[in-house]
């Protein structure tokens, strides 16, 4: 049958672009959870719940497509990834946050860049992307260095994803 596959799989690119929106969405929802208790303006705290309700449902329903991921190897049901988090340290959350930013600030950046006409701003805001690049790889080496972006284990990423994903979700605000 055209368009139907015998048992479901995602490519290991979709994986790849599903781990992306899952580990960006679950920082998201951590940081806006911590946020939103400090929050005053009324206004402010519907929209936030609106933006906790929105990822929540995001990451319920990316969750969703994990078992159907490629599997390198089904061994460690438990990642080793982001020892920080058992331990109670935030160490792994305050990376991952910078690392969010950064990558996000690369594809601004990029973005940016193929909009500009003036060359001295193109100038500049090459300057900055190259730097935002350099940001990115220090603290992703960082991580790496601690174990808590196990950038060449598939399995282990995925697995920290839904680790992470699940403490977003479980977290009070």
């Amino acid at each position: 049958m055209e368009g139907t596959h015998p048992k479901p799989r995602l490519a290991w690119h979709e994986t790849l672009e599903l781990h992306e929106l899952v580990a960006f969405q679950s920082g998201g929802l951590m940081r806006l959870k911590k946020s939103y208790p400090k929050v005053m303006d009324g206004e402010l705290k519907k929209i936030y719940m609106v933006f906790i309700q929105g990822l929540t449902a995001n990451l319920k329903e990316l969750m969703a497509f994990y078992p159907v991921a490629p599997r390198v190897a089904d061994r460690n049901p438990e990642p080793d990834t982001d020892i920080s988090m058992k331990r109670g340290d935030e160490t792994g959350y305050y990376a991952g946050q910078i690392l969010g930013w950064a990558k996000s600030a690369v594809r601004n950046y990029a973005v940016a860049l193929t909009e500009t006409t003036t060359p001295i701003l193109h100038q500049v805001l090459l300057k900055q992307m190259v730097s935002a690049v350099q940001m990115h790889y220090m603290v992703f080496s960082f991580m790496y260095r601690r174990g808590m972006y196990p950038a060449h284990d598939l399995h282990q990423l995925l697995a920290g994803d839904l680790m992470r994903a699940k403490t977003a979700l479980s977290m009070k605000y």
